[in-house]
């Protein structure tokens, strides 16, 4: 997951630099919400591996 999120925050990057704001905003708003959904996923493993200890 956090490996997507950086593959999309890169082509936004590059986009952005070539001039390409909708492919850029685009690529951004994916990277984001795919980062949001892997703090979640993590903060819920985080606290589902402390409830087996």
């Amino acid at each position: 997951m956090l490996y997507w999120t950086l593959v999309f925050l890169v082509i936004a990057l590059v986009a952005g630099i070539l001039g390409f704001g909708g492919v850029a905003s685009a690529a951004s708003g994916i990277a984001k919400v795919l980062f949001v959904i892997f703090l979640v996923l993590f903060v819920i493993s985080l606290v589902a591996g402390r409830g087996w200890a």
